[in-house]
C-alpha cells in the first residue's frame, strides 16, 4: 500500500474512533421508555400487591393494571440518538426528572414517600366508598392561635361555614377559601356532643389558618398493606383504591377484562394527571388491556398517541371510575377521551 492510501486508511481509522468517542460521551439528558404493568389484584415478588387483613377478600377473572415509566439515567449520545427515533421512548433533560440541586438518591427517597401518600389516600377514598366516613380529628392547639380555648385535641372538626368537612385536605380547603381574619363557625363534636364555635382566621405563611394540627382517622375493621414491588411515585393511587374495592367488593368489578389505568388519588376520592402518558399507553398495550382508565387532564396527551384497540376512558374521580367499570360490565360505552 503506498503512502497515500496508508493516509488514508489512518484518517478514516480516526475518524470512525472520533465518532464512535463522540458517540460514547454522557449527555445532559434521560430517556423515558415503557415500564413493567403491576396488576394490583395479583402478586409482585411472590406475595398480593394488596393485603387486607381482616376480612374475607373476593377473586378477579380479570386484572387491574397499574402502569409505570423506565427512566435510564445515564445514557450516551447514541443512546439519545436511538431514543429520539424511537417512537416508544422520549429523551428529555435530565433536569426534568432529576433536579439539579437534588441527587438521584434523593429524588428515589422522594418518589417513595409519594407512593406511600398515594397509598394512604387511596386506603382513605376506597373506605369512604364502603361507608366509613372520615373523622378530622384534631391532635393540637398551637398556644396563642385563634383556635386557642375554642378547640381542643380530640374534637372532630365537621363542618366550616356549615360545609361538610370530610377530610384534613377538605378542611384546609374550606378554611383557605376566605381570606385571613375571616371569622368561620366551625363545627365540631365532643364527647359524642355536636358544637359549633366562631373562630377569626390568622395568616401564617401567606395563607389563613385556624391555629390547629390535625389529622385524618377513619375507624374501620380492616389493616391493608400494599407493596408493588419496585416502583415510586403517586401516580398508582387510583388503581390502588379500584384494587382495594374489588377485593372487598363480591362482585368482580373488572368484569373479565384486563383493565389498565393511571392517576393520582387524594383523600376525597378526586383523580388528578400525571406524566409518561404515552410510554404508560405503551405498556398497557403490551399488558394486553383493553382498557386505558386516564385522568381528563391527560386526555389530549392520550389521544394523541393512542395505541390499538385501547379504549381511553376519562375519569376525574374515583366515582368516574366506578361508573365506568359498571357500564364496561353492562356492555354500555363508558365516558371516553374526546377531541375538542
Amino acid at each position: 500500500m503506498g503512502r497515500r492510501g496508508l493516509t488514508v486508511l489512518l484518517g478514516a481509522v480516526l475518524v470512525v474512533l472520533m465518532a464512535a468517542g463522540i458517540a460514547a460521551a454522557p449527555v445532559p439528558y434521560v430517556v423515558l421508555g415503557p415500564g413493567p404493568t403491576v396488576d394490583v389484584l395479583g402478586s409482585a415478588d411472590g406475595r398480593d400487591v394488596i393485603e387486607v387483613g381482616n376480612a374475607d377478600t373476593s377473586d378477579s377473572a380479570g386484572q387491574l393494571r397499574l402502569t409505570t415509566v423506565s427512566v435510564a439515567p445515564d445514557i450516551w449520545l447514541i443512546d439519545a440518538i436511538r431514543g429520539w427515533f424511537d417512537d416508544e421512548d422520549a429523551v428529555v433533560p435530565r433536569q426534568l426528572i432529576y433536579p439539579p440541586d437534588r441527587t438521584e438518591e434523593e429524588v428515589d427517597e422522594q418518589n417513595q414517600r409519594d407512593l406511600q401518600v398515594s397509598q394512604s389516600a387511596a386506603e382513605i377514598a376506597a373506605l369512604r366508598k364502603l361507608g366509613y366516613p372520615v373523622q378530622v380529628t384534631v391532635t393540637e392547639v398551637l398556644a396563642g392561635a385563634p383556635a386557642e380555648g375554642k378547640l381542643a385535641p380530640g374534637d372532630v372538626i365537621t363542618s366550616v361555614d356549615g360545609a361538610e368537612v370530610t377530610s384534613t385536605s377538605k378542611l384546609q380547603e374550606l378554611v383557605r377559601a376566605k381570606p385571613a381574619g375571616t371569622t368561620l363557625t366551625i363545627g365540631y363534636r365532643r364527647d359524642g356532643r355536636d358544637a359549633t364555635t366562631s373562630v377569626t382566621t390568622e395568616a401564617a405563611n401567606g395563607a389563613p389558618r385556624l391555629g390547629i394540627a390535625v389529622e385524618n382517622r377513619q375507624p374501620n375493621p380492616y389493616s391493608f398493606k400494599i407493596d408493588p414491588g419496585n416502583i415510586g411515585g403517586p401516580s398508582a393511587g387510583l388503581m390502588f383504591a379500584l384494587g382495594i374495592l374489588d377485593k372487598l367488593d363480591p362482585d368482580d368489578l373488572t368484569g373479565g377484562l384486563v383493565i389498565a389505568g393511571t392517576g393520582t388519588i387524594d383523600d376525597e376520592g378526586r383523580v388528578g394527571p400525571i406524566g409518561g402518558v404515552p410510554q404508560k399507553l405503551v405498556g398497557a398495550r403490551r399488558a394486553n388491556a383493553s382498557v386505558f382508565l386516564t385522568p381528563a387532564d391527560n386526555c389530549a396527551e392520550a389521544l394523541a398517541n393512542a395505541q390499538p384497540d385501547l379504549k381511553l376512558v376519562k375519569v376525574t374521580s374515583l366515582d368516574d371510575a366506578l361508573a365506568a367499570l359498571q357500564a364496561l360490565r353492562e356492555g354500555r360505552e363508558p365516558t371516553l377521551c374526546s377531541r375538542q
